[in-house]
């Protein structure tokens, strides 16, 4: 066997100094009297099963900070700036899962400390509490959305360039989601909490889910981000960063696609109205998912990048380039109040 047969060992061997790096953590965490803790994230679900989303990371009981906000950044707010990049992920620590109060089951995190399970349940449509608690740590809330099974229309929406602008080029943008510590220094794309606060309002129990290829470590910040300029209520739908055993990292596009065709096949009547923008991957990534899906997609809306913002983040396709892919619309704007206009003649506003 020569050596271009050989496998590449080189992810497994960095995914096993990961472990090692983080137990030797792990150690001296524990010494500071820090324990295993959840923080919760919205999830989702529909009358007969529920997605319950969180993580546990090694914090110290008093972390948690007092500060009012809206139900779903409640408890993500435990941890703020820089240190939710810093802090220590609890692997394969089972957690009590409550909902609305009544325990229901039990669950395990991954090796990156990451709560993603489906749990059976029976729930009406609406908001619902999801309780989760790792060991004798205090329980931690978060809101879970029920969909209506007679809702038709959703919302998926990518985050960075789309809803937010951060004038950045792209591979700074992840780092900048998880080190900057002043959020206000980020800013809403103008328009489209309104624009799509109109659009749920005429599609009534219409999801909001909000997809992107940040880490989790980013969600604390992201959830206060949305909360703060009015966003609609939904989950965010991150991956975790880091080597995998087959990988040096994970790939943002493909967390895309998976979650895209999940979401399918979890709620096939529903036609949903993408959202992302013309600066990186978000027009071939919706052109291959409304070409394999058609009656799966009411639209798809494109935030159009300003000269300077597409060179900043990599480029940009040619305006209107899959405009009638499969029958499937597509609409174009630099901002909501522009995409509204457009959703407005599609009938969708």
């Amino acid at each position: 066997m020569t050596s271009l047969d050989l496998p590449d060992t080189r992810p497994r061997l960095a995914a096993r100094l990961e472990d090692w790096f983080h137990g030797r953590r792990a150690r001296r965490a524990v010494s500071r009297g820090k324990a295993p803790a959840v923080i919760p994230y919205i999830g989702y679900g529909t009358t007969e099963w529920v997605r319950v989303l969180g993580r546990v990371l090694y914090l110290k009981p008093e972390t948690r900070e007092h500060t009012r906000f809206r139900p779903d950044v409640a408890e993500v707010s435990r941890v703020r700036g820089w240190r939710t990049f810093t802090s220590l992920p609890v692997p394969h620590q089972p957690v009590r899962v409550l909902i609305d109060g009544k325990p229901v089951t039990e669950v395990v995190a991954d090796r990156g400390g990451v709560i993603d399970a489906i749990v059976p349940v029976h729930l009406s449509p609406g908001w619902h509490t999801v309780t989760l608690q790792a060991g004798d740590s205090e329980a931690a809330d978060a809101p879970v959305k029920i969909l209506d099974p007679n809702a038709t229309i959703g919302v998926i929406s990518d985050v960075d360039d789309t809803i937010l602008t951060t004038a950045l080029p792209q591979p700074f943008v992840a780092a900048w989601n998880s080190f900057v510590l002043d959020e206000h220094a980020r800013s809403a794309t103008p328009g489209m909490a309104v624009m799509l606060d109109h659009l749920v309002s005429k599609h009534p129990g219409s999801p909001v889910i909000y997809l992107s290829t940040g880490a989790w470590n980013a969600a604390p910040a992201l959830s206060r981000f949305l909360a703060r300029n009015l966003y609609p209520m939904g989950p965010l739908l991150l991956t975790d960063w880091g080597p995998t055993h087959d990988r040096w990292f994970r790939s943002g596009r493909e967390h895309k696609q998976r979650e895209l065709k999940r979401l399918v096949n979890e709620f096939p009547n529903i036609r949903w109205v993408l959202f992302g923008d013309d600066g990186q991957h978000d027009e071939d990534l919706y052109h291959e998912f409304a070409t394999a899906h058609p009656n799966n997609v009411a639209a798809v809306a494109i935030r159009q990048l300003s000269v300077g913002e597409a060179v900043l983040a990599g480029g940009r396709s040619k305006a209107r380039l899959h405009r009638s892919t499969s029958g499937v619309p597509w609409v174009y704007g630099p901002d909501g109040a522009t995409l509204r206009e457009e959703l407005r003649k599609l009938d969708l506003l």
